[in-house]
């Protein structure tokens, strides 16, 4: 069984093989009759799942239906909708859709009224239904008309119930079409005199069925169009007729079916001729009227004009491209400069202001476009409950339009103190996974009307920023937290060592959460000094918090006396006993630059480098144990390396020297050179320098940490 939202149970899919006569189409054609609707739809739960499938369409080819054959109870449709609440659903006209089913709103954007109604008893949840009428229809569904619709849906979802217990068959039902008006041959309309008649008009006349299939042409329709009549009977004009193969075309009579109001549209017939196609729709086809356009020849326009055709804000490549372009980003600013770039321009907008809310205050996330900044600044901190039409948009989540000033300042009194030079606004609420997170706030420089499509596609597209800006939060927010516990796990500053010059750096990898296990720190001690780098493997908090681990017990082995291989060995215990799984590589330094001396030991961690007071360079490849975290018997035999002053000591971490198809022995001899070339530097221009190479990497693959050391 597929629970519904409400806890009571629903009907499998298979009672769709378990009634008899073709139950649904008889319903939903008596549904649509009694309440005078022109197309309309049935929809029954799928076994096992929560979706709905339609089951059968009436007044309108399902093709218009497409996106929404498989609905899940959970989608923001409203036969889901019904389904889910157990109540009637009303969206009352083009406006109504585009506030509150925007998704459909964008493929439909034409006048039409809708009822979405649940199919299911007191106990069971069957199905849905969902009925359409003209967008002549008033506002407000009619009290006779919910009930017939509610009454109807009552007695089939008893029927359906009574076929279910009685294993009754349910066989495939086709979709209810119209017949065609006419079919087979040109020139017969039902009587020859009519034929005769249409034949002496001086225009073109079609027929098309509700699939858009031509069943009739005169020889006028023929002529102008270009096309035999026998070329164009049973095919669709804009699949026959070369020149009509544009979607603003099909969209016309899609249009027109939908709405059932007269639509019309002008064409372009190669090289220079203009055609005028005027549709007369009604619950069975449309009859077409073609005829020249001359006022549109005279002007020599290049293409149809907005009223003749419908005028698409952003097309559907657009909107794809839009969205590919947002999944790119990565933080906020990211996603604010991509509306700039891609959205603002794409709608006629000239300038925007991204808001969010944090503890109760609204915050501006980003803007463009504005000549004084400060009258955007000015809302930061602003309380959520100042109102404002962006704190109400945030607040409530529907849109809001303001075609002008006089109709912004009506509503918000307030914003005559604050003029910003904008004559229009959209405010669009930003809802992903089912709350706010934000509002896109878009202005025009001229007033600008903000028609039912129009306000559909922003509406859409806000959702689509939505999600973009909800992903850049969450980024940022993670960016934020690694780099404050990078920042507290790392050393803030080097403590000043007699005898000792010290510089250090430390790059995240590019790829991942900013954090690593990278660490370095210098630990001042009686008479002498002990410096340690190393690299836990990984690029996660918990590399970084077993790096703070091992900091801290490095320090603390220091603190207490023992030799440099006894903390390397007393590291390598402490990990094994954490038992985390992780290695790590350390070099550790006992420093005594009193006597120019220093003791080193090593753990698998990549060879320093000394650069002598005479320039050369030398690779210190010493003797070492393994990793620590490996054997806990491990030993970490200890080296004495001069360090006379001017001597410059270089530990990092492999991050340095390791890129993708790099040997890593031709890395360290550059390194080396660079080096070599460079030693006698202030040591913070030495360590730029060195890391420089690094920091410039589209791509870091791993760490970087870089601890720099010179006897005085």
């Amino acid at each position: 069984m597929v629970a519904v939202s409400d806890g009571r149970t629903s009907a499998p899919a298979s009672a769709r093989t378990r009634v008899g006569r073709p139950l649904l189409s008889l319903a939903l054609a008596s549904m649509m009759d009694e309440v005078h609707a022109h197309s309309g739809a049935v929809y029954l739960l799928a076994a096992e799942e929560p979706v709905l499938e339609m089951a059968v369409m009436a007044g309108l080819p399902r093709a218009f239906a497409a996106p929404w054959e498989r609905v899940g109870l959970s989608a923001p449709i409203p036969v889901a909708e019904a389904v889910r609440e157990r109540r009637l659903v009303w969206v009352g006209g083009e406006e109504d859709m585009a506030r509150h089913y925007p998704r459909i709103a964008v493929v439909l954007p034409y006048p039409f009224a809708l009822a979405a109604l649940p199919v299911a008893t007191a106990s069971t949840a069957y199905g849905a239904v969902f009925v359409t009428w003209p967008g002549s229809h008033p506002p407000q569904l009619s009290d006779r008309e919910r009930d017939h619709l509610t009454a109807a849906c009552d007695r089939l979802a008893l029927r359906l119930e009574r076929a279910l217990e009685e294993s009754r068959p349910l066989l495939p039902e086709p979709d209810l079409l119209a017949a065609p008006v006419v079919g087979g041959t040109a020139g017969t309309l039902g009587t020859v005199e009519a034929a005769r008649m249409v034949a002496r008009l001086p225009y073109g006349l079609c027929s098309l069925d509700l699939n858009g299939r031509v069943t009739f042409a005169n020889t006028a329709a023929a002529e102008l169009i270009g096309v035999p009549v026998s070329g164009l009977l049973g095919t669709q004009l804009w699949a026959s007729v070369p020149w009509l193969n544009d979607p603003v075309y099909e969209d016309r009579y899609r249009a027109a079916l939908i709405s059932q109001h007269t639509t019309s549209f002008v064409a372009l017939r190669p090289p220079g001729d203009w055609l005028s196609f005027r549709m007369y729709p009604n619950t069975t086809g449309l009859s077409v009227r073609v005829t020249r356009a001359r006022a549109v020849a005279e002007m020599n326009r290049a293409g149809p004009q907005p009223g003749d055709a419908p005028s698409r804000l952003v097309t559907i490549s657009q909107v794809l491209t839009l969205a590919g372009a947002l999944t790119e980003a990565v933080g906020v600013q990211d996603v604010v400069q991509l509306v700039a770039d891609e959205v603002a321009p794409a709608v006629g907008s000239q300038a925007l202001v991204v808001l969010g809310s944090r503890a109760g205050r609204l915050h501006v996330l980003g803007h463009r476009g504005y000549a004084d900044p400060h009258l955007v600044e000015r809302f930061d901190g602003l309380p959520m409950s100042e109102q404002t039409p962006g704190t109400h948009a945030l607040n409530t989540g529907v849109p809001a339009f303001f075609d002008s000033r006089e109709e912004l300042e009506r509503l918000y009194p307030s914003r005559h103190a604050t003029p910003d030079g904008f004559a229009a606004w959209a405010y669009l609420p930003l809802i992903a996974s089912g709350r706010p997170v934000g509002t896109c706030v878009l202005a025009y420089a001229d007033p600008h009307p903000f028609p039912a499509d129009e306000r559909a596609v922003l509406t859409s597209i806000g959702g689509l920023i939505a999600q973009a800006l909800e992903r850049a939060l969450l980024y940022d927010a993670k960016h934020q937290l690694a780099h404050g516990l990078q920042a507290a796990l790392l050393p803030h500053s080097l403590p000043r060592l007699p005898g000792i010059e010290a510089a250090s750096r430390y790059l995240p990898a590019t790829q991942g959460m900013d954090i690593g296990g990278d660490f370095y720190d210098l630990v001042p001690t009686q008479g002498v000094a002990a410096a340690v780098i190393g690299d836990v493997q990984g690029h996660n908090v918990t590399a970084a918090g077993l790096m703070g681990q091992i900091r801290t017990a490095v320090r603390a082995y220091t603190t207490v006396g023992q030799a440099p291989e006894e903390v390397m060995r007393s590291t390598n215990r402490l990990l094994i006993d954490l038992d985390v799984d992780l290695f790590a590589s350390c070099l550790y330094l006992r420093l005594d630059p009193a006597r120019g001396r220093a003791v080193m030991a090593r753990a698998g961690h990549p060879p320093p480098l000394l650069r002598r007071p005479d320039g050369k360079v030398r690779v210190l490849d010493l003797a070492g144990g393994p990793l620590l975290g490996i054997d806990g018997l491990a030993g970490y035999p200890t080296t004495e390396v001069d360090l006379a002053p001017g001597s410059v000591l270089v530990l990092y971490t492999d991050g340095l020297i390791e890129s993708p198809g790099v040997d890593i022995e031709d890395a360290l001899a550059e390194l080396g050179e660079r080096l070599g070339a460079a030693g006698q530097l202030p040591l913070d221009e030495l360590a730029d320098l060195l890391i420089r190479e690094g920091a410039n990497a589209q791509e870091r693959i791993d760490d970087v940490a870089l601890l720099l050391l010179r006897a005085r």
